[in-house]
């Protein structure tokens, strides 16, 4: 087998889709445990950005990815990279110290993880046993380390799954290309028969998930003002120049709102903002922060924030949300009610989904969706293209 290759080519095909949704959604969780000391036969290698557990560890996670091309091109970004991650060390040092010393991702990945392969075990015997590893693209554990454990585990099908619902060159297009690069730097051929799942903007319990915990939130306003509110769908924004190239993230995002809104029937007015911008550049708008502000010189003051791109708590969520704009801005601005919504983190409906979505994949003859195999129409980087050939 040649090794110009794409995470897709290393898959045989498997059976056809033969469970419902539905019965999914009805499953109990089982007590196997991915930790059997049985050789996996599916490994899931669940790809996120991950975070800091402790302050210590913040420089090496901002210089892993400073350094990412994919994510932030720079001029000289083998000198510029150390040196932004040196100077923005202190400040993040200090957000994380205030949202309990370190990122909670790690812990919520496992915890998705094990509660998705006990339920692929009992669903899906003719792939089990399932084992879940986690790979973090600038945090351990790393993706390349989490590649390594895999082989060394002798797992026989491995499925590379995105933990972002929704697709970007910038995050599931950097971690896929690293998986590229790993094998390339090894000069080997996988020993394990590789699929992906790139996206799931729209899955149903995706949107059950998020439209549950909507509901529960909007209780919580007073009932006078319950059919008043507006619900804030913010995700994480992307330079205008990355958008520019072709990127389907606002695209894919865009459409995880409006089936949200479909579920809830359109119960409130809605606007998909985004947050998280650095740099001077133009980036998608209109900014979180902004339209809090805007709202309430609107006197549309009772709001609910729904991080639709974020499944698990981080820095975004237990930071600059809860911290930065609930508790400061909107509070500034003369917003009367404001809340977040909860996120994904451990709910059931949630964490069925995760199940659903890998049996489906593993049931099916894709190796990745159609939508990967096709490059931005002004992609710049030299790795997308052998990364899908």
């Amino acid at each position: 087998m040649s090794f110009n290759l794409k995470i897709s080519n290393f898959v045989t095909k498997t059976i056809r889709h033969q469970y419902s949704w539905s019965s999914i959604v009805n499953s109990r969780f089982t007590s196997t445990d991915s930790k059997t000391a049985k050789k996996p036969k599916t490994g899931i290698l669940m790809l996120n950005l991950g975070g800091p557990e402790n302050t210590n560890q913040v420089y090496d996670f901002l210089l892993r990815l400073f350094s990412d091309k994919d994510l932030i091109p720079l001029p000289a970004q083998k000198f510029l990279a150390p040196f932004i991650a040196k100077r923005r060390t202190p400040k993040i040092q200090d957000q994380y110290s205030q949202i309990g010393g370190g990122s909670p991702i790690k812990k919520w990945t496992e915890l998705q993880g094990e509660e998705m392969v006990r339920i692929l075990d009992e669903i899906s015997p003719e792939t089990a046993p399932h084992k879940f590893y986690v790979g973090f693209r600038y945090a351990e554990p790393l993706t390349e380390d989490a590649i390594s454990k895999m082989e060394e585990d002798g797992v026989e099908r491995a499925v590379a799954f995105t933990q972002y619902p929704q697709y970007s060159c910038s995050t599931t297009g950097s971690s896929l290309n690293a998986i590229y690069r790993h094998y390339k730097g090894l000069n080997k051929v996988p020993q394990m028969k590789w699929t992906t799942i790139d996206r799931w903007a729209t899955h149903p319990g995706l949107v059950d998930a998020f439209a549950e915990n909507i509901k529960k939130e909007l209780e919580k306003f007073p009932e006078d003002v319950r059919n008043d509110v507006v619900i804030m769908f913010s995700a994480h924004s992307l330079p205008m120049t990355v958008v520019n190239r072709g990127d389907t993230y606002p695209a894919e995002v865009a459409s995880t709102v409006n089936r949200v809104m479909e579920k809830l029937n359109f119960s409130n007015s809605y606007r998909l903002v985004w947050q998280s911008k650095v740099g001077p550049q133009e980036w998608l708008g209109p900014q979180t922060d902004e339209s809090i502000e805007g709202f309430a010189k609107n006197k549309r003051l009772n709001l609910l924030l729904v991080p639709i791109a974020f499944t698990s708590d981080h820095i975004e969520t237990l930071f600059e949300l809860d911290l930065e704009y609930i508790d400061d801005l909107a509070k500034k601005a003369g917003i009367k009610n404001i809340r977040r919504c909860e996120s994904l983190n451990d709910n059931p409906i949630f964490l069925r989904a995760l199940a659903d979505i890998v049996k489906t994949h593993l049931n099916s003859d894709e190796m990745c969706s159609k939508q990967l195999t096709l490059r931005c129409p002004k992609c710049i980087n030299d790795v997308c293209g052998p990364m899908r050939e």
